[in-house]
This record gives C-alpha cells, structure tokens and sequence, in this order.
C-alpha cells in the first residue's frame, strides 16, 4: 500500500493558522505522514509535540542554509548548517533531508559548479554517516518555476549521485519538475530508481491537485514503484480548495 505525505506549506493551511495544526488535520485526513521546508522558522517543541500526540511521521525536511552549493565559498557554512539540519530531523523521525543545488552563476563554469556541488555532498555524506538519514538533491524546473537553477535535469542529478557514490546521498524526484522539462520518466530514471530517496507530485499547469491538469502522474508513480520506488509520495501541491475531503480523492487516485 502507497504511503503519502501532506506538504503542510501548502496542504491544510489556513490564514492565520497555528502551523502545528496543520499536522492534526492531515492525520485527521488519513495521511501517514507530513513533510515541510524550513525549520528554522517553525515552532520545533510545538511540532515535536503534536507528533507524538498524533503518531504521525516527518517524512522530511530541507536541509538549511539555502544556499548555493554551486559556489564552492558556500560548502562549510551549508555543512555546518546540514548538522544542526540532521539533528533536527533526528529529534522528528525525519529520515529525508531536502537539499537543493543553487543557482546557476555566471561567475563560474558549469564543470566548476558541478565538482562544487559533488565536493558539498561528498562531505555531506561523511556527516549523515550511520545517521540512517539520506539526502536528496532536487532537481528543479528552470522554465518557470526556478529560472536559473542549477539543475533543472533528473539524469544530470542521477549523474551526480552516482560520481558522490555514497548511499546516503540521493535525489528528490519531482514528477512535476521532471514534466514541466518534459522529461519522461522512465527515460530519465531507467535503472537508478534506487537512488531517489523522496518523489512528490503536483500537476501541470498551476501545480495544483493531481487530477487538474494534464501529467500522467499515476502512470509515472506506477513506473517508479514497478521499477524499484518504495518510499513515500510527497503531496506537494497548491491545492485550490481547503477542502480536505479533496486531498482524500487525491490520495485515493493515486493509489490505484
């Protein structure tokens, strides 16, 4: 049976809201699990609390500092900030740490950003060893979404997973992402499924509910998990109701 992760930036968010009940409603919701970005600025004793209150899981969380790992003047300060990252995602059962690349900069070469960011995740292995945590490098869309960006290709990031080589380093697949760059996913991932440690999902255009819009999202998510995906679905959609009724047929329409 297919495990799901509520977004909470996103999912069950109402204005002014108290963000640690964002996790009692999507376990109210059925879901097994949420996930969030940052957690520098989050109430961490309030959601540590509503966790054990629930029994609901933290699939993952970005790793901070948001900074480019592109730039090699960044790797200590993104390193020293991965630790306390871990930490945290230790104390909430995170087993998924979310880091992004970068942007693409000018004052670099491509082969020069690349060897930076292999040198970042390298280190960052030896600091996630025997930790049981992994980290996924995200490959983003640059057509509309993130332009700009570093690395907006999955086999590129795949390509990089493997020169690191180390099994606590993988990607973030994003099946929008992947689309948006009109990836086919069975043609960017072939025999590498083992290396995405997290998927998510949101349909296009809009990224909004799966269902909306035109990706074969549940075609993709049957690929993945017909080839080697065991791990979680990530909802990560702006959802364009509050309902949460909605996010249950969400679930149900991808679970076939």
């Amino acid at each position: 049976m297919r495990q799901f992760s509520a977004c909470i930036e996103w999912l069950f968010a109402r204005e002014g809201d108290d963000f640690a009940d964002r996790i009692r409603l999507a376990h109210q919701a059925g879901l097994s699990a949420v996930e969030f970005w940052r957690w520098t600025n989050k109430d961490l004793d309030a959601i540590a609390s509503v966790i054990e209150e629930t029994g609901i899981a933290v699939s993952g969380i970005v790793a901070e500092p948001m900074i480019a790992l592109t730039n090699p003047a960044n790797k200590d300060a993104w390193l020293e900030g991965l630790e306390a990252s871990a930490s945290v995602a230790e104390r909430l059962g995170a087993a998924v740490l979310i880091a992004q690349a970068g942007d693409d900069l000018p004052e670099f070469s491509r082969a020069e950003q690349r060897e930076a960011l292999i040198s970042a995740l390298s280190a960052g292995a030896d600091i996630l060893s025997g930790s049981g945590i992994r980290l996924g490098l995200e490959p983003l869309n640059t057509k509309i979404d993130h332009v700009g960006y570093f690395l907006s290709s999955t086999a590129e990031g795949l390509d990089i997973v493997d020169e690191v080589g180390r099994p606590e380093i993988g990607i973030v697949y994003d099946i929008y992402h992947s689309a948006v760059m009109g990836e086919r996913t069975e043609d960017v991932v072939g025999e590498r499924a083992d290396r995405i440690v997290h998927v998510h999902v949101a349909d296009h255009p809009g990224r909004n509910d799966p269902g909306t819009g035109g990706i074969d999202l549940l075609e993709r998510l049957n690929w993945l998990f017909a080839h080697g995906y065991s791990g979680r679905v990530g909802l990560e959609y702006r959802p364009k109701t509050k309902d949460t009724e909605a996010v249950r047929a969400v679930v149900t329409s991808l679970s076939a």
